[in-house]
């Protein structure tokens, strides 16, 4: 297949935006944030289920799950749900075969010269960072993979069922709605199974819950500041279809 056709074009780059971000995500998510500090304001300290001193503390994988949703909506909108779970099951693929090879590079030896470093002025021991930093456990990559599938179900689901309702109109209610939900399921299904199901943690539900709303609460701000976004995604590629192929495009959509 060649890619001469607007369409074509705009699906590859779409599919190539979608399966980077969540990739990417995977990896920059071992790193935990504070979003107060961040922002430079202070802890928020929230009781909640009887868990105290929540605050707002992050996977860095946050940062590429708005583009993903927005990819999510883009392809549906224009290309059908077939499109959109074809996509997440290659994802989801291509996700488990980064940390296959991630896991193949952890066990090679390592050079001496390049074990010990020093950066920053700090002794570093590379190989455990390394380790350290890509060596997620089982139980987390088997949490984002499946709570990224269930996720993106949802997603593609309610997405055309709104869409069944409100026809063209309300593409915020559409595209948001849908991503709120698929948020909300994503939120505790991965925490549920990296952390409630994995015996080294033996969460409670009390801990999974409390720490999914916090998540989640989250989730749901950025999605609703991300809403502007959606449209001015939305204008540019009907700018680059045109008016006839964008409907077209639509309609077929449509019908899946």
């Amino acid at each position: 297949m060649t890619f001469k056709t607007k369409e074509s074009r705009l699906l590859l780059v779409l599919a190539t935006f979608f399966v980077a971000n969540a990739i990417l995500s995977e990896f920059i998510g071992v790193k935990i944030f504070s979003v107060e500090g961040t922002l430079g304001i202070k802890h928020f300290d929230i009781n909640l289920l009887g868990v105290p001193n929540l605050s707002f503390n992050m996977s860095a994988g946050v940062l590429t799950w708005p583009i993903i949703f927005i990819m999510t909506d883009i392809i549906n909108e224009y290309f059908g749900v077939k499109q959109v779970r074809f996509l997440s099951v290659l994802t989801s693929v291509l996700i488990a075969f980064a940390f296959l090879v991630i896991w193949g590079a952890m066990g090679l030896r390592a050079s001496d010269f390049w074990v010990h470093q020093t950066i920053n002025g700090q002794d570093l021991n590379m190989n455990a960072a390394f380790a350290g930093i890509f060596g997620q456990g089982m139980w987390i990559i088997v949490g984002s993979i499946v709570a990224f599938l269930i996720g993106q179900i949802a997603d593609v689901v309610i997405f055309h069922r709104i869409k069944r309702i409100t026809g063209e109109r309300a593409l915020w209610l559409r595209s948001t709605g849908s991503t709120l939900v698929s948020q909300l399921i994503d939120s505790f299904v991965v925490i549920f199974i990296a952390f409630y199901l994995n015996p080294q943690y033996h969460w409670s539900w009390q801990m999974v819950a409390a720490i999914g709303l916090v998540n989640y609460t989250y989730k749901f701000l950025v999605a609703i500041i991300m809403t502007p976004v959606l449209y001015v995604a939305h204008a540019i590629i009907d700018s680059y279809l045109g008016k006839d192929l964008a409907g077209r495009l639509v309609k077929m959509a449509g019908r899946e």
